[in-house]
């Protein structure tokens, strides 16, 4: 591993241990050209993901931009960092297993909004505005008419409008 202090190629795995929800492995690593330490990360790949956007192109699927999307919608929410990995876990995992290497960013923008739905009602509404492209507040309570209409068990009884 490439020490990203002082480009040496050769680093020094110091400690290992799984992270997260078990699905991956945390390494402490230390260089011994410059002494640098820093933490590097090794998840299972099922397939190498591709991304297809709106406008036909193609994007290399990224889970850091995944987990920034999360961590957007939950600024300032008490979601625990925890629930917040496996969720991103979640869609990864389902993505990979899906047998299509080629994902529309619908299908994962999709998968977003259903996770944040679960973890936060305002972090699914945040991301939902932008999602959606919200014009006005009447989208937004739209929305929130169907969260409530959902809590209240009425989901099968939304109004059209």
């Amino acid at each position: 591993m490439r020490c990203p202090y002082c480009s040496s190629e050769d680093s020094q795995v110091k400690d290992s241990r799984p992270a997260e929800d078990g699905t991956a492995i945390r390494r402490r690593r230390v260089c011994p050209n410059c002494g640098g330490r820093f933490t590097t990360f090794e998840r299972v790949q099922l397939r190498e993901l591709t991304v297809l956007k709106k406008t036909g192109r193609r994007v290399p699927f990224d889970r850091d931009k995944l987990m920034r999307s999360f961590e957007i919608a939950l600024r300032k929410r008490p979601v625990d960092r925890e629930r917040i990995e496996r969720a991103v876990s979640g869609i990864v995992r389902r993505l990979e297993s899906s047998g299509e290497q080629d994902v529309p960013s619908e299908q994962i923008g999709l998968m977003v909004i259903e996770a944040l739905k679960a973890l936060d009602d305002v972090a699914f509404v945040r991301y939902a505005s932008v999602y959606r492209d919200f014009s006005g507040a009447e989208d937004f309570e739209k929305v929130i008419a169907e969260l409530s209409a959902q809590i209240n068990g009425d989901a099968g009884h939304e109004r059209n409008g």
